[in-house]
């Protein structure tokens, strides 16, 4: 079973399929390297993919304490597939949590396209609880969550986290495939998911405190959302007007794992981006086409509730 040497000694999982140009997935906290699989049958004929289990997730390790699962921790992962398995550069795909840690290894590893550790970045369903008047009763939630985990367990969090509003979608249009999420999800790890529950999506930054990072990217992005995923529908746009390099597809009547829900057409996106960057005709946004504020028609967000 092949697996990676964190630098914090902490050993992930990975799988890989076919050869050429890298292109590693990033899960989200309801999946594992499982969820990439309609992705790496497509792209494996055409690249070198590799999917990893986060720390937390069997068979990676689950280092005990929430403060190993933070925001930058997860962020330095994405640098530590890279470097183990001797990689320059890559394209990077992540899925909500992993959208978010792909993102901060972006701000943090792709502010220079000449020595960028990233080829591009591609965020799916990027966002949730980001939004100014809801991430403080979003990272209660989040603590509220863990602790339900280690109560109830992992299969109790499924009959409500995995029935949570943007994923009806994928159990109207697809019961089997919604069925395997399913299993799978109420699988993981009760210690390892709470731990991730606690420490990265309940200490994570708003994403509207990072524009200025954000704005530094300088590889091609692109952003896709599902139309009925509430939660990141606003943080996609203001990624979108942020950084100078983004692109944002939004699908119509889906939800939050859209790579999962919508296979085809997600592959469709991706490897047109793909194929776009590669021939260096992904564009910069000209600036005279930019709007007059990040925040949209309706101006800055409120702040959050202080209670």
């Amino acid at each position: 079973m092949p697996t990676i040497r964190t630098d914090d000694g902490v050993h992930l999982h990975y799988e890989e399929a076919g050869s050429g140009t890298p292109l590693v997935f990033v899960h989200e906290f309801a999946g594992d390297h499982r969820s990439w699989e309609p992705q790496l049958r497509h792209f494996a004929r055409t690249h070198r993919c590799i999917a990893y289990n986060a720390r937390g997730y069997p068979p990676s390790d689950v280092p005990q304490g929430a403060q190993h699962y933070e925001q930058q921790r997860q962020c330095d992962d994405i640098v530590a597939v890279l470097d183990a398995l001797q990689l320059r550069q890559a394209h990077v795909v992540g899925c909500s949590m992993g959208a978010f840690a792909t993102l901060h290894f972006g701000m943090q590893h792709a502010r220079h396209a000449a020595t960028a550790r990233a080829l591009s970045l591609t965020l799916v369903g990027v966002g949730s609880g980001a939004y100014p008047a809801i991430h403080r009763a979003w990272q209660r939630e989040c603590v509220e969550r863990a602790a339900t985990i280690r109560r109830d367990g992992m299969a109790q969090l499924m009959a409500s986290y995995g029935h949570g509003a943007a994923r009806l979608q994928y159990l109207r249009k697809d019961p089997r495939g919604f069925a395997e999420f399913a299993r799978q999800l109420a699988s993981h790890s009760d210690t390892g998911s709470a731990f991730t529950m606690e420490g990265y999506q309940g200490r994570r930054p708003s994403l509207y405190d990072l524009t200025d990072a954000m704005a530094a990217i300088d590889v091609p992005l692109l952003i896709v959302s599902g139309d009925e995923d509430e939660l990141c529908l606003e943080p996609s746009l203001l990624i979108k007007r942020v950084v100078p390099r983004a692109g944002l597809a939004v699908l119509p009547c889906t939800g939050h794992a859209v790579n999962l829900e919508e296979p085809l057409a997600f592959n469709r996106l991706l490897e047109d981006f793909l194929h776009q960057v590669s021939e260096g005709k992904w564009p910069v946004r000209d600036p005279r086409t930019k709007p007059e504020s990040i925040w949209g028609p309706a101006g800055r967000p409120p702040p959050p509730d202080p209670r």
